[in-house]
């Protein structure tokens, strides 16, 4: 076994502390009426608001069932009544971009190929502003803590939905891998 592998699973044995989050939205100010300037802002707003508006809707309340994984796709079919546009924004999968900024172009990509094909596109008037919003991750310490992997069969029943957000979508950025933190826990086990 390698000096780094060692490291690794002397790392991953370790105990793994059970952490929670919650998210705190931060107005921007910028909103679009318009395809045009919606992607305009999109172009202009940081990293952390495209990250909003694909994951944030995971840890707030929801009374209705989402049509769409993403507030784009949403507010395209409700607001701007794009239904094509919306189905494309919605297959877009956050997950296979290491990098934020690989999703904003993504999602740019998508909405100058709708520009460039419908002249409709450029006038159509969405009833209610698109807005723009950031987000702060606030993360919490639990009093839990893994030192087994039955353990984490154990707790499972007991982990809230900010849990499962921090260790499942955030760890994805996070870990270079781009592994879950449970996963790469797991590994040290075998």
């Amino acid at each position: 076994m390698t000096a780094a592998a060692n490291n690794e699973t002397a790392i991953s044995r370790q105990p793994f502390a059970l952490k929670d989050c919650s998210l705190i939205t931060i107005a921007t100010g910028r909103q679009a009426f318009t395809l045009a300037e919606f992607r305009e802002h999109l172009r202009e707003v940081s990293t952390d608001s495209v990250y909003h508006h694909f994951w944030g809707g995971l840890l707030g309340p929801r009374f209705e069932e989402r049509e769409f994984n993403n507030d784009f796709a949403a507010w395209c079919r409700q607001h701007l009544h794009e239904q094509e546009l919306a189905e494309q924004l919605a297959v877009v999968d956050p997950g296979e971009h290491r990098e934020l900024e690989g999703l904003r172009r993504e999602l740019m990509d998508i909405i100058d190929e709708r520009l460039d094909s419908s002249e409709i596109a450029h006038w159509l008037r969405a009833g209610q502003p698109f807005e723009f919003v950031r987000s702060q991750l606030v993360i919490f310490a639990t009093d839990k803590v893994l030192n087994e992997p039955p353990d984490l069969l154990e707790l499972l029943p007991e982990i809230t939905t900010g849990s499962v957000f921090y260790h499942f979508i955030d760890a994805r950025r996070r870990l270079p891998e781009g592994v879950d933190d449970f996963s790469f826990w797991l590994t040290g086990f075998g």
